[in-house]
């Protein structure tokens, strides 16, 4: 096998890219660099500068590295700006899928992997989100990665495509410090920012129906997602057939409130945070039944919160020394 992954210079992508590197698979990535860093990628990983919208570009690289399996991470992810530019969203996300399965199909290639999202979901009121909960996403991000599930699982059918789809909750921590997220969009990250600039941290709502009163989320370490792309992989290497698609995270639910002061007690930095008025959008909870992926890619999370908020904060203190203060 020859793994093509899209998007692996990106914060998840280089996760992806060297976990499947370490266990012997054979990777190669594609990458337009509008969020990637080449220096996440040791040299043993070839990376190719380009985007998947670029179909001439995609068969070249197909038929040159002789792909025989495709993880499609590559995409815009952010959800305010999908609000903001939806027409951006639909052109990057679906349109650069449907010109990479269009290559993918052309090419003979039948294993492909596609990066999606807890977003699908949009505000559901249960418990814990399996993947039958009916999807009802709430930005054009959410619908872009259902949207997409949809477009995989039809090329799947129409040219014999096994595919699987991750559907990922909240994602932090990092690997290695150099493979940290430099990105300030994600709650860790936003949290770090302030306490960095001598700001309190901020919480958007305080009285929802949860026990203290803030949003509850589901969050997966980054490299227990990097794992799980693994496992999907090699299930589709070995032979499996038809789709799949399947929820990444780790069950157990955790407050803004519990993270923030989780994120105080690893920085040393106990300010107190603001309560401002809730976002709107915001699911009082959402966190994942990880019962699928145990049985069918024999996989689960293996780290804990504590252990993201911290492996981030290193990553964070190397990249803005300036927050390291003793």
């Amino acid at each position: 096998m020859t793994w093509l992954i899209t998007g692996g210079a990106g914060y998840i992508g280089a996760h992806v890219a060297r976990a499947m590197a370490a266990e012997g698979e054979s990777v190669l990535v594609l990458d337009d660099l509008s969020s990637g860093v080449p220096t996440r990628l040791p040299e043993s990983i070839p990376l190719v500068h380009g985007s998947s919208l670029d179909g001439r570009l995609l068969k070249r690289v197909l038929a040159e590295h002789s792909v025989t399996g495709v993880v499609h991470l590559a995409a815009r992810k952010q959800v305010a700006e999908s609000v903001a530019q939806p027409t951006r969203y639909y052109q990057e996300n679906v349109g650069g899928l449907a010109t990479l399965l269009e290559a993918v199909a052309e090419a003979g290639i039948e294993r492909f992997l596609f990066s999606s999202s807890a977003a699908v979901y949009g505000n559901p009121d249960v418990d814990l989100i399996t993947e039958d909960t009916p999807c009802a996403p709430m930005s054009p991000y959410g619908e872009t990665k259902l949207a997409g599930e949809w477009l995989v699982r039809a090329a799947g059918r129409a040219h014999g495509i096994a595919t699987v789809c991750l559907r990922y909750f909240n994602v932090a921590g990092a690997a290695e410090p150099e493979l940290a997220d430099t990105g300030v969009f994600n709650i860790v990250p936003m949290v770090f920012d302030r306490l960095t600039r001598g700001e309190a941290p901020r919480i958007f709502g305080d009285d929802y129906p949860t026990p203290d009163g803030t949003c509850v989320r589901d969050y997966i370490h980054v490299a227990d997602l990097a794992d799980a792309h693994l496992a999907a992989a090699r299930r589709l290497a070995g032979g499996a057939a038809g789709d799949l698609t399947v929820n990444v995270g780790r069950g157990e639910g955790v407050s803004v409130r519990e993270l923030v002061t989780l994120i105080g007690e690893v920085t040393g930095d106990t300010t107190a945070p603001l309560v401002e008025p809730r976002r709107p959008g915001d699911a009082p909870r959402a966190v994942a039944s990880a019962a699928l992926a145990e049985r069918e890619l024999d996989w689960s999370a293996r780290r804990g919160v504590r252990e993201m908020v911290e492996s981030a904060w290193r990553g964070w203190v190397l990249h803005h020394p300036e927050a390291n203060r003793g």
